[in-house]
This record gives C-alpha cells, structure tokens and sequence, in this order.
C-alpha cells in the first residue's frame, strides 16, 4: 500500500484566514488533476493535512466530498484513495468532450477577431515550444489553455459552462498520452487555427472533432506496445 509521499515542496502550506474547508478542497483537487497524486494512490489525512499546513478535519471533509464527486474512493478499513479511472469512464467523457469542443470550434470560427486568433497562435506556438522542450506539464497545461481559449471565442455561456464541468477530467485522463500524442496534437491546432481565421465553420468543426477523437484513441490505446 502506497502513502501520499508528495514531493518536499510540491505543496504550499495554505494561508488564513478564509474558506479553509473550500481551499483544501480545491488544492487536493488539483493535485489529483494533475496526477501528482497518482490514481490508486493511498490518501494519508494525517500526510495530507501535515503537506497542507492544516488540521485533519477539513481534509477528511475534502476527502468525503472528492469521494462523492468521484475523485477519491474511499473503502471500508482501508482509507480513502485516489480513484482508477475505467476505460467507460474515460470513453464517456470524452466523447462528451467530442461534443462540446466541435460546437465550440464551429461557434469560434463564425465570429472570432484578429485578437483572438493572435491569442490562439500564441498559445500554440508556446505548446510547440513546451513540448520541444520536454515540459510535459507546461505542454498539458497550454493544451488545456489552448481549449479554454476556443471555447471564449466561442461565445456562449452555457457551452462554456458545461466545457468546465469536464476541464479538470478531461486533464487527468489525457496528462499520460501527451508524449504518444506528440507533435501531431499541435500541428491539429494549427490547422483549426486557420480554419477559424478562414471562418470556415465546417471545417473547424471536422477538425476539432478529428483532434479530441484521436485523442480518445490515444487514451486507450496508452498501454499498447
């Protein structure tokens, strides 16, 4: 059995005053998304709350409402852990990603500016460069950013809405096919960007629906050799 075993440093104590309950939520939750905390990880309260700076209480509530929202397993005599995604988890997801993410990109190209559209190259040119460099975590957190900016440019709220829902998922599952993904994940954005500049709204769409769907595939097909 695994403990929490976080990096020295990788968790800053957490200021006060303020929603403690909130902001322990919110930092375990994070780490989670960005697998610092690895699925099937044993979830120590007594670690925690000692890498948190805090007492045990708000991390067991943490701990209880990760569960709920299905981020933490917890079991019977055996504590809490961080939750295993199922290959039907990650499937249903991310096809819902699928959705959301083409009518966002058909929605972008129908009346996005110059502006947006420097923003959109800026961020790609900074993925190109993360992932040259090897900085997988810069290379997913642009990737996402990439995403989120698409989906501003979009313009509708609910869509926005519901893309957020699914953000810090979609960034647990797709964190460990980046590398398999490669340079082809970013020439696939470059590509929407100049449909979107074109406002081409048939092809944006076909393009991001292509791109998130490879994406799908990668995910499992992760562990194939």
């Amino acid at each position: 059995m695994v403990s929490t075993g976080l990096p020295q440093g990788a968790v800053p104590k957490l200021e006060r005053p303020g929603p403690l309950r909130e902001r322990v939520y919110e930092a375990l939750l994070e780490l989670i998304a960005t697998r610092v905390l690895q699925p099937g990880q044993h979830l120590v309260e007594s670690e925690l709350a000692g890498h948190l700076g805090v007492s045990r209480q708000p991390v067991r509530e943490a701990l209880q409402r990760l569960n709920t929202e299905g981020w933490v397993d917890l079991r019977p005599a055996q504590g809490a852990f961080v939750h295993e995604p199922t290959e039907e988890e990650a499937d249903q997801l991310l096809s819902v990603r699928t959705l959301l993410e083409a009518e966002a990109a058909r929605l972008a190209a129908a009346d996005s500016g110059p502006a947006g559209i420097a923003a959109l190259e800026e961020l790609c040119a900074e993925g190109e460069q993360a992932f040259a460099e090897d900085d997988e975590d810069l290379a997913v957190a642009t990737d996402a950013a990439f995403h989120a900016k698409v989906m501003e440019l979009a313009g509708n709220v609910v869509l926005a809405e519901l893309a957020g829902q699914v953000d810090r998922r979609v960034r647990w599952y797709c964190t460990p096919v980046v590398r398999r993904r490669g340079t082809r994940s970013w020439i696939e954005h470059r590509s929407l960007i100049a449909a979107i500049s074109a406002r081409d709204e048939q092809r944006a769409t076909e393009i991001m629906r292509a791109h998130t769907e490879h994406t799908r595939r990668t995910y499992h097909q992760r562990d194939e050799r």
